[in-house]
């Protein structure tokens, strides 16, 4: 078999280099091929969803791997910066035709300080917060932002590691025995040293989020905000898009669109965000956390939208038009967590799409997911309720919601970053993402995929 005529005379990328091979990797694969693009893969499991759409090669192999490619991006944010920042630099040289997104965006989205200064030095509304160094500091900021708050660590932490909510003064001295070797690099929770955070707590009726993607033009084509459901601290259901949500996506709109400007942005983005109210009873956005990357909360779009996620993220990162964004119909999405359904049950239930991930099932991991597009939306409800009968693991779908979402006013903290806004997130069980630094780091990264919001 040849493929000396598989490409046009003026392509000059050919193979997408991404670092990552879960299963964002491999949806971002799937939507590269029709295109005519190839992808390769920077992970050390060798058979990782991904494997099944290209070669991967392992964080030994990063020679190897960026011979192999004409482009790159990233399907994890948990990608040392120094390896973004090298991939970068080979554009500037012009022996590659890029990295994206670039390192600066990584850089933000891997401490929560920077991040959220980002969002205040933009205007963009946020929990109030401050940042910790010492005990005297962590006890200021209780006295400041008054308690209840969350301290976590403004780097590093998962699964719910990483945090301590400080109800009362005599939970004060508690949290800081626990979190302070972060401040000095210590400890299992982060190898950098960096400051703490402390979170004040809102009052939100919703979480919600925004995809939208950038092109090298400056382009930007945003998404429908869709309403996000959390069970245990991982997505459990996204609808698409959110119902009563049209008088907040212009806010949503201009926060993503300043964010992907300021950062020189390429490819698709997240933006998580939670509803409050303000005084007079309107409602307002507050932003969490930017996912520099597709985003679990997109995967609707595969189905749902025009152009999905993956493959505008595609066109950006190889220079193509951006795809139209609107919505084609609406969309219930379900993550498949830990067990696998039968798929036979789950396909005898009109306008369900299933996407398998080729993963082992382990509990509460992140092995397929399933968008429910009926043809007539009232039957939306229905469908969901047949769907959540068949899966092994209900995600908490089966408990009745009261009082509903869009009347619950609950007293929370901003969930951690990563990816990851999400329904019903307790405090106790937010996730985060986990970093590294250079070699040893992106083996430690390309490992800890799964944690990631994916």
């Amino acid at each position: 078999m040849t493929t000396a005529n598989a490409y046009p005379v003026t392509q000059t990328i050919r193979t997408i280099g991404i670092l990552g091979g879960g299963q964002l990797g491999m949806m971002l694969a799937q939507a590269a091929l029709p295109l005519g693009y190839q992808c390769v893969f920077l992970e050390d499991n060798a058979n990782c969803p991904a494997s099944l759409y290209g070669k991967v090669f392992s964080s030994e192999q990063l020679d190897e791997f960026i011979a192999a490619a004409d482009v790159f991006t990233l399907e994890f944010e948990n990608t040392p910066t120094a390896t973004v920042e090298q991939l970068a630099n080979l554009s500037k040289s012009g022996s590659k035709q890029g990295m994206f997104p670039p390192p600066l965006a990584l850089d933000i989205a891997q401490d929560r300080l920077k991040e959220k200064g980002m969002f205040n030095e933009l205007d963009i509304a946020t929990v109030p917060f401050m940042a910790v160094n010492s005990e005297a500091e962590l006890k200021q900021a209780c006295d400041e932002l008054g308690l209840p708050i969350v301290l976590k660590t403004s780097r590093g932490g998962y699964d719910g590691k990483g945090q301590f909510v400080i109800k009362e003064d005599s939970d004060i001295k508690t949290a800081w025995h626990e979190l302070k070797d972060a401040v000095s690099g210590k400890g299992s929770l982060t190898p950098t040293p960096a400051p703490l955070i402390a979170e004040g707590f809102i009052n939100f009726s919703r979480e919600v989020s925004i995809i939208a993607v950038r092109a090298q033009n400056g382009q930007v084509r945003c998404y429908d905000l869709v309403e996000n459901h959390h069970h245990h601290g991982i997505l459990a259901k996204t609808r698409a898009p959110a119902v009563g949500t049209s008088h907040l996506f212009q806010q949503a709109t201009e926060a993503i669109s300043t964010v992907m400007n300021h950062l020189g942005y390429v490819g698709v983005m997240a933006l998580e965000l939670f509803v409050s109210k303000d005084a007079r009873g309107n409602d307002y956005l507050l932003a969490n956390e930017i996912a520099p990357r597709v985003h679990n909360s997109g995967h609707w779009s595969i189905e749902g939208a025009i152009t999905s996620q993956f493959e505008n993220h595609i066109r950006a990162v190889v220079n193509l038009p951006l795809g139209d964004t609107d919505n084609v119909h609406p969309a219930i999405m379900l993550n498949v967590l830990g067990q696998y359904p039968d798929i036979r049950a789950v396909l005898n239930i009109d306008g369900a799409h299933y996407h398998s991930y080729h993963k082992a099932e382990r509990e509460d991991r992140k092995i397929a997911h399933i968008t429910l597009m009926p043809n007539d939306v009232a039957d939306l409800e229905p469908a969901l309720a047949k769907l959540v009968a068949v899966l092994p693991n209900k995600v908490g779908l089966d408990k009745k919601l009261a009082p509903t979402m869009s009347d619950k006013q609950a007293l929370v903290s901003v969930p951690e970053q990563s990816t990851n806004a999400e329904t019903e997130r307790t405090l106790e069980n937010t996730k985060s993402d986990v970093k590294g630094s250079q070699k040893d780091a992106l083996a430690e990264a390309l490992l800890k995929t799964d944690k990631a919001e994916k």
